[in-house]
């Protein structure tokens, strides 16, 4: 496939882009998502870029500018208005997890010393739970997204996304030739925390350049285009995401936002996008899918000899993919032509299954101290079982330790660039482990380059667990928790692959305390118990945090001198 250039001269900063778009494309749908009926809502880029506009005044006249402002709750046009108008009127963002704790979220406003809070419709029904755990009791504004519920509630912090908009109508804004000749802030602009307790996170600086920097080399490396229509599938809060969505309106094409994990494919169906963003997770599942679907119906053989009948055809100039395997990408909206896979590790034969089908699928590599864009394969140029050269942002290099059994240098990636953090919030101890002396940024990734500077992934030197959803699991956040339990002496929480499968799961690696229990207690009964007590601590932690295995030891873990468990030896 041939490369294309493509330029976004205007994508200077979030307002810029959003201003860009409102003059030259004004009727374009800029969102489209399900609204209360399950009808089609649609936004224009006119009204996105009004609203942006307006909020911008809002709080600018409002006296936010240089204030930080959190974000909260389910993926809808205000949360990413919100998230444009805060950043361009000076203030400071900060997305949360909508599935924290009450008590994580209110830990971080605190450390993050926020003055405000905007939460979408869904989370805004939590409203009552929330000020109750006392989240809003050190802010001064709380913005809600109408749910179309009516409210009763009197509180002086408390305003809804529209009134607050309304603030801004009518007040004087800057020039449209001001506002596109600005470049993106080099301060300062989000605030991103790390998973784990409030004790235990790190909170990543993020500049507004940072995040356009990584948009325009995502315009570059991937094959969408003003005409695509894009499903957004992943947490807004998750800097993958967000950028992604940064890059969809640089391009000026249209956003579809998925209402529920759970109708990821029916929404497919519904909105028939050109692309969609994803972990690998979602490949799986779709690959599953497709293979179950084609068993079920007899006609294994019938695949297998299209797919090899297309490859022929594809030799000789001849692409007849779509045409040959419709029926399958029927399912999938029938306009499905391009998936980017990234946030964990991906099995290399889905983009050989996929691209069978006539669907390109692109992996790609970052990390949210790199806002998040570090690598992508691109469409013009793949490679299978590597996540793609360094993007434009940013340049890497491998700080090479051994040789591996295929003769590659093998050792740390590490990355310097525009799109490279500005550091860990008030954690200058983190910032000197993470950062080399010459200034390049320690991933904690382990992998090598080919001649062309390629990147392949071959493991993690950090403890953090990857799951298929992207999702980041501290382990020692979940220790903590067990280590409460009294016939727990020690535990290491790792990340098991089922047999035959690829899903990571959760385990807890258990030596108990055998003094707890009446001498000649058998150990079936004793793991019995021990799993009682976890599954009691897993109504504590999110979902994708609960342990969902328990395996029982007999000896202790071997230590180091200092008496610290030798994780790495946990197998």
């Amino acid at each position: 496939m041939k490369k294309i250039e493509k330029d976004v001269p205007h994508a200077r900063s979030l307002r810029a882009i959003a201003r860009y778009n409102a003059l030259k494309r004004p009727d374009k749908v800029a969102y489209k998502y399900l609204g209360a009926n399950k009808e089609i809502v649609e936004v224009s880029y006119y009204q996105n870029g009004e609203n942006i506009e307006n909020m911008i005044c809002a709080l600018k006249s409002g006296g936010f500018e240089g204030k930080r402002i959190a974000l909260i709750g389910e993926t809808c046009p205000e949360w990413l208005q919100s998230y444009f108008a805060i950043i361009s009127a000076g203030a400071v963002a900060i997305p949360f997890d909508k599935e924290l704790a009450y008590e994580q979220i209110r830990g971080f406003l605190d450390i993050a010393e926020a003055h405000g809070i905007i939460m979408s419709p869904k989370y805004s029904q939590k409203y009552e739970e929330l000020k109750a755990a006392g989240v809003f009791d050190n802010l001064e504004l709380v913005i809600r997204v109408d749910d179309g519920t009516e409210w009763t509630v009197e509180d002086e912090k408390l305003i809804k996304f529209s009134d607050f908009v309304k603030k801004g109508e009518g007040l004087e804004r800057d020039s449209d030739a001001d506002i596109m000749r600005r470049g993106a802030r080099g301060d300062m602009s989000i605030m991103l925390f790390t998973s784990g307790t409030t004790g235990t996170s790190k909170c990543v600086m993020l500049s507004e350049r940072n995040q356009i920097s990584c948009a325009k080399s995502a315009v570059h490396a991937t094959d969408f285009y003003e005409h695509d229509v894009m499903l957004s599938v992943l947490p807004i809060h998750h800097t993958y995401e967000l950028t992604i969505n940064v890059a969809i309106q640089s391009l000026g094409a249209t956003c579809c936002i998925n209402d529920n994990l759970k109708n990821v494919v029916k929404n497919l169906g519904i909105f028939k996008p050109t692309g969609i963003v994803i972990v690998p997770l979602f490949a799986t599942t779709f690959h599953k899918k497709i293979v179950d679907s084609v068993k079920k119906k007899g006609k294994e053989n019938q695949l297998k000899l299209g797919m090899l009948a297309s490859g022929a055809m594809r030799t000789v100039g001849l692409d007849m993919r779509r045409k040959l395997f419709s029926e399958i990408l029927a399912a999938f909206g029938g306009n499905l032509q391009k998936i980017i896979c990234g946030g964990a590790a991906m099995n290399p034969e889905l983009m050989k299954f996929f691209d069978n089908l006539g669907i390109t699928l692109c992996e790609g590599y970052g990390i949210t101290e790199c806002s998040p864009l570090i690598a992508v394969n691109p469409y013009y140029a793949r490679k299978k079982g590597s996540v793609g050269p360094a993007c434009d942002c940013c340049e890497a290099r491998i700080d090479a330790e051994e040789v591996d059994e295929n003769g590659n240098l093998t050792g740390e990636i590490q990355v310097r660039g525009e799109n490279v953090m500005l550091g860990y919030y008030k954690n200058e101890e983190a910032n000197t482990e993470v950062f080399t002396e010459d200034g390049w940024f320690r991933t904690g990734d382990v992998g090598h380059m080919d001649k062309d500077g390629y990147i392949y992934i071959t493991g993690r030197c950090k403890s953090v667990i990857v799951l298929e959803n992207g999702k980041n699991v501290f382990p020692e956040e979940i220790e903590e928790y067990l280590e409460d339990v009294n016939e727990i002496a020690e535990c290491v929480v790792v990340g098991r692959k089922k047999e035959g499968g690829e899903e990571v799961v959760l385990t807890a690696v258990v030596y108990p305390d055998f003094n707890a229990y009446e001498k000649g207690t058998e150990i079936s009964d004793i793991a019995a118990d021990i799993k009682g007590k976890v599954m009691a601590i897993n109504k504590k932690l999110p979902s994708f945090k609960q342990i969902r295995n328990i395996e029982i030891r007999k000896n202790e873990f071997e230590k180091t001198t200092t008496r610290k468990i030798k994780r790495f030896l946990v197998k």
